[in-house]
């Protein structure tokens, strides 16, 4: 449990990743399987919508995101043609539903906001893919109050550049700021910029 409480009041900026830190990622992908599976079944009849959606949730939560497709491709027999379109939902996926940040991270947002401390949306991905997800989020009216930055657009994690640029750019000291994400690359991340961390 974070609370915003537990932060030193001397920090000026607080730096979040996005996927399974703010909102859960399987809330993206899953309608991103949905709208896969009911396009096929549109342009093929086969498979039926709903047994491919079932699997490719089993696959997930068995497998994770990795290798969904090839799975999906070798048991349904999906053709080879319909793995752009699979990759092109998710980078522009028009999703049916909203995603909602957790309630946890909702409040501590707020929280910083409130305290008018600033708050930097630093994540990795394919920045299109990124892009989409942040625009079907539903922000609250907080993201009047985010700086948005796509690591890889300058060099990917762990490498620290996007944070020095932003520690440089908002006159920061990394004394002033703290990264949330999640331990691994985040945590790497985070240390080689000399940044304090903390995992959700």
């Amino acid at each position: 449990m974070i609370n915003y409480s537990d932060f030193d009041p001397s920090k000026k900026a607080f730096i979040f990743e996005l996927d399974n830190v703010l909102y859960p990622e399987k809330d993206y992908l899953l309608q991103v399987y949905y709208l896969f599976a009911n396009f096929l079944e549109y342009i093929e009849t086969v498979p039926p919508a709903g047994d491919l959606i079932a699997f490719m949730q089993k696959s997930y939560e068995h497998q994770g995101k990795e290798g969904i497709f090839d799975s999906a491709q070798e048991v349904f027999g999906i053709d080879e043609k319909y793995r752009e379109n699979f990759l092109r939902l998710h980078r522009e996926a028009k999703l049916p539903l909203k995603l909602l940040l957790y309630k946890e991270m909702l409040d501590l947002l707020q929280q910083i906001t409130v305290d008018r401390k600033q708050i930097f949306l630093v994540t990795a991905g394919n920045p299109i893919q990124q892009l989409n997800k942040i625009r079907h989020m539903e922000w609250n009216g907080l993201e009047n109050y985010l700086k948005v930055f796509f690591t890889d657009e300058l060099e990917p994690k762990p490498a620290p550049g996007v944070l020095i640029n932003i520690l440089k750019d908002n006159s920061l000291d990394a004394s002033e700021v703290v990264l949330i994400g999640t331990a691994g690359d985040d945590e790497l991340f985070a240390k080689n910029a000399a940044i304090e961390f903390v995992s959700v």
